[in-house]
């Protein structure tokens, strides 16, 4: 069964939950996605359950066939019966080795599609948790979780709780024995059932501790790996070494605190189960000595113990893999829904093409509620170039990406064409913008596949027409294999230029009415400086906004609009030449020319001049 198949099956299935989850399910939410996938799985399970109910109905049969030796083959010596027997006996063993391997590939494929019916749900939260200050420790932790529930679900652990429903059959076959025999099964149960629940209060900690200790070392070597440049030229591999130990210890530490409470619990258990089983041997003995049982009986009784205790000693076997499971499944709960997609807006916007307003925006970092930028109020027209300027840390990067949507105004809105950022679905909104950040992030794939977003439905002329723009085309096809050069993770065989050139032809990308560029130019030459500037004409005369974050005068020579922030604040906008006249007049350097004038008096803020990078 694919899983596209286990999905379309989802939605025409209905059945009862099984016992063993209804626990687990009735304390999540209906909306939850966990919960949906926990409800799908538990339908499939009314299967393995069957399968399960046939596998220890057959497991009766070694007690049966040692009752029947014992006290009927043995006295009559009959070997018609004890072929008879055997082969019977032999039957049912193959019957159920062969719905045994049905039952876990079964529990296998559940626990596949388990995973694949939370894959756009995981993606989406790995997606989400970087834009919303989450700490690093956190943000590989939804995969981890799914991959230690998936673990659990096609291991042994589903087995044992779907056994142990019929462990009331044995101990009503051993009651049948003999009341003597009954009860002491009973008793040895109970013992066994005990502790279970002090492994479970004992282990819940340490298992805790052990996992959060194994995300922060994940952390740090993730760190490193993509790092591995920084630290080796600048001599840092020791002591980034020395600080992975150091959490590589305290996770092995508590590992092997959370391994003892296991192996000693799951020992004990096991001694008890051996002491149960020897005991029902002595008290078989005892009936048999006294007439009340016979020597078949005795074995038989042995037997069926063994067989009623097996379910609970896997369950403590595998109780590290159920805790785990079962902390990653609430972890995976918080996460999906706090980072799950808000509902599709029930009306598709049209293309945006008239204007970006921005109406008292105050913008914050993810994880905090301090604002970088706040009180900012302004409008382009569709075909309008606005240079953003001002000094480091005056809030030009952040206020970049609450205008694409990445972070989300913490005051005020964004809009386009009237519209709020929020009105569109993140895949259309994306559409209708081009976006450059300072750091180019282009991924594994081919030349054009990182051009054109990825999208399968794109056409060549599409992407032919926004490397034109972006100047880029000639240097693409000077590349090994064109358009189909694989560049690999980060475009690790493009330069630092090329890259950035690549990045503004997928920013171009299919038209974008609002495209924002964040220091476009500083990888490039002179080439690229000119490729940059025709690139921005371009998109205005199409009647693209462009908003351009540059240090360097040649990026803004296309654009007629000027915006200068400071410590948050707009302390300037309006036409270019007007700003840079008041910049002029106030004693400062623009961008762009060669004056060089005294600084400007001093105000309780710095002046214009002083805001303006030279």
């Amino acid at each position: 069964m694919s899983i596209a198949q286990g999905q379309a099956q989802n939605r025409t299935r209905a059945a009862a939950t099984p016992r063993v989850l209804s626990g687990l399910l009735s304390t999540l939410n209906a909306g939850d996605p966990v919960a949906n996938a926990l409800r799908d799985s538990a339908r499939r399970m009314i299967g393995v359950a069957v399968f399960s109910g046939v596998i220890n109905i057959l497991m009766l049969s070694g007690s049966l066939y040692m009752l029947q030796v014992y006290d009927r083959v043995i006295p009559s010596r009959n070997l018609a019966t004890l072929f008879g027997l055997s082969l019977m006996v032999l039957i049912a063993y193959v019957v159920q080795g062969y719905f045994d391997a049905m039952r876990s590939r079964m529990l296998c494929r559940i626990a596949t599609l388990f995973d694949g019916g939370l894959q756009e749900a995981i993606h989406s939260a790995l997606a989400t948790l970087p834009l919303r200050g989450v700490k690093p420790v956190l943000m590989q932790q939804p995969l981890r979780d799914l991959d230690q529930v998936r673990t659990f679900m096609s291991g042994m652990g589903p087995t044992a709780f779907l056994d142990m429903p019929w462990i009331p059959v044995f101990l009503i076959g051993l009651f049948l024995f003999h009341p003597l025999i009954g009860f002491t099964a009973l008793l040895g149960t109970a013992a066994i059932i005990a502790m279970t629940l002090v492994t479970e209060r004992i282990s819940r900690g340490a298992t805790k501790a052990a996992s959060d200790l194994n995300a922060q070392r994940q952390v740090l070597a993730d760190a490193t790996q993509r790092n591995a440049e920084i630290v080796r030229a600048l001599g840092m591999t020791d002591r980034l070494t020395a600080r992975w130990s150091q959490a590589n210890e305290r996770y092995l530490q508590e590992n092997i605190r959370a391994t003892d409470v296991y192996s000693n619990l799951g020992s004990s258990a096991k001694v008890l189960r051996y002491i149960l089983q020897s005991g029902m041997l002595g008290m078989g003995a005892y009936l048999v000595i006294a007439d009340k049982a016979s020597g078949g009986i005795m074995i038989a009784s042995s037997i069926l113990m063994g067989r009623a205790l097996a379910p609970v000693e896997i369950a403590l076997g595998t109780w590290k893999q159920l805790s785990a499971a079962r902390q990653g499944l609430a972890r995976l709960r918080d996460i999906l829904k706090a980072t799950a997609q808000p509902p599709a807006p029930p009306v598709k916007l049209p293309r945006p093409g008239r204007e970006l307003s921005v109406q008292n925006l105050a913008v914050a970092a993810p994880g905090f509620d301090m604002p970088i930028v706040s009180g900012v109020t302004f409008s382009l027209k569709a075909g309008s170039g606005l240079a953003l300027l001002g000094a480091s840390a005056s809030g030009k990067t952040s206020l970049s990406k609450a205008l694409v949507g990445i972070w989300p105004a913490h005051r005020g809105a964004v809009r386009l064409d009237g519209a709020s950022l929020d009105q569109w679905r993140n895949e259309d909104l994306g559409r209708h913008i081009g976006y450059l950040p300072q750091d180019v992030g282009l991924f594994d794939g081919t030349v054009a596949e990182n051009i054109c977003r990825f999208d399968d439905n794109a056409n060549s002329d599409a992407i032919l027409k926004a490397a034109q723009i972006a100047g880029v085309h000639d240097i693409i096809l000077r590349l090994p294999e064109g358009y189909a050069t694989r560049i690999g993770q980060g475009g690790m065989s493009l330069s630092a230029g090329q890259k950035q050139r690549v990045g503004l032809a997928r920013a171009v990308y299919g038209d974008p009415f609002l495209l924002v560029l964040d220091e476009p130019n500083a990888n490039l030459d002179a080439d690229g400086e000119n490729a940059l500037t025709r690139a921005i004409g371009i998109m205005r005369q199409n009647k693209s906004i462009v908003v351009v974050i540059s240090h360097r005068p040649s990026a803004l020579s296309a654009l007629d609009m000027t915006m200068v922030l400071y410590e948050g604040k707009a302390i300037a906008f309006g036409p270019s030449a007007e700003v840079f006249a008041r910049v002029r007049n106030a004693g400062g350097k623009v961008p762009g020319t060669p004056q060089h004038a005294p600084q400007a008096k001093a105000e309780p803020r710095p002046s214009l001049a002083e805001s303006v990078p030279s």
